[in-house]
């Protein structure tokens, strides 16, 4: 099942599968009827947009191994901070490309929030439409933008 939201960043689809979110992807249209937890999931970005919630509460498709450890690490960074690749590198065993990779491969932006994740001299990259642009505004959205500097 699909839906589709309206964000500050342009259009989000979620996906939902066996009862989790198993995707977002940005600028595309929603194929489905949606669902109640995709409605949920809107109503949680919404909130999170607006400034109003910042840790998601919602079932969510991680995978298993080294996916589904990285992405759970990624969720457990709290709103407002960051992690350095390398950082979450020496936590995962692996090295700060592979951990840049898998940023790149989050097939859930946002609600796993990727964005958190900087560079050891710098941002690093952001795989959503506005790049690097968007990373930043949701550091800022998160009062984190002050860390860039």
């Amino acid at each position: 099942m699909q839906a589709g939201f309206d964000s500050p960043f342009g259009r989000l689809v979620l996906t939902e599968e066996a009862g989790a979110i198993t995707r977002l992807r940005w600028g595309e249209e929603a194929a489905g009827a949606g669902s109640p937890l995709l409605a949920e999931a809107g109503a949680q970005l919404a909130a999170y947009f607006a400034g109003r919630l910042t840790r998601f509460d919602l079932p969510l498709a991680l995978g298993d191994g080294f996916r589904g450890r990285f992405l759970q690490a990624l969720c457990d960074i709290p709103f407002g901070e960051t992690r350095r690749y390398g950082e979450l590198a020496g936590v995962l065993g692996v090295s700060a490309q592979a951990i840049g990779q898998a940023c790149g491969a989050n097939p859930i932006p946002v609600i796993v929030p990727c964005h958190r994740v900087l560079g050891a001299a710098g941002l690093g990259g952001f795989s959503a439409p506005g790049g690097v642009e968007t990373k930043v505004a949701l550091l800022r959205l998160e009062g984190a933008a002050g860390l860039l500097i």
